[in-house]
């Protein structure tokens, strides 16, 4: 068992083998920050997209990489974000996506998956099945980063979908801590989702839609 999920780490220098675990842990407590709507996802997240831009940098993946470089850009963005604050009160409290949003959101799709893909076209990285499906994940992951840093419920959805859809992809690259990571990651984006609803309906501003 150990062989056939760990033995594709052989070869690796156990300095990125390390590098790959401390990512994996910083990113656990990120996404478990973000199901507690604590401002800390930010700073560890920022530590584990920092370590997987180099790693995935020597990996040459790099529709991975630019969703991690995007991902410590966006951090820094809702880092700033999540403070602001409005008399002691919380600016930008849990919300839904607007209906400009959902169009935003809908155009940075787009516009994140024809970059990629003339990306991979340029490095001719379209040499396996798997690297079509990195362009639609890219795009997925970068909705749901812009749509957290904007602290609106809909962007566990967007995770959980990139999350499963990561779980097998990265144990076929050979990646399986990272493969595994992914497994925690859908674990708790579920959580995080109920856990935000339940947030979200509980804020006065719901209770005064409800009555």
């Amino acid at each position: 068992m150990i062989e056939y999920f760990f033995s594709q780490y052989r070869d690796y220098p156990t300095f990125d083998i390390i590098l790959e675990i401390v990512a994996v842990i910083f990113g656990l407590f990120s996404v478990w920050y973000a199901k507690k709507d604590n401002i800390l996802v930010f700073p560890t997240g920022i530590v584990s997209t920092l370590i997987f831009v180099y790693l995935l940098w020597k990996w040459t993946l790099w529709g991975d990489m630019m969703i991690n470089g995007y991902y410590f850009v966006m951090s820094i963005y809702g880092w700033y974000h999540w403070t602001r604050k409005k008399e002691d009160t919380v600016e930008f409290p849990i919300s839904k996506i607007s209906r400009s949003e959902k169009r935003i959101a809908i155009i940075l799709f787009i516009f994140t998956v024809a970059f990629v893909v003339s990306v991979y076209h340029y490095f001719h990285k379209f040499t396996t099945w798997y690297a079509y499906v990195d362009t639609f994940i890219t795009g997925i992951f970068f909705i749901g980063m812009w749509l957290m840093a904007k602290r609106k419920i809909e962007n566990w959805i967007f995770w959980i979908i990139g999350d499963v859809i990561s779980i097998p992809l990265y144990f076929i690259k050979g990646f399986t801590f990272t493969s595994f990571q992914y497994l925690v990651f859908t674990i708790v984006a579920v959580y995080g989702y109920l856990e935000w609803k339940k947030t979200l309906n509980s804020s006065p501003k719901m209770e005064l839609q409800k009555s």
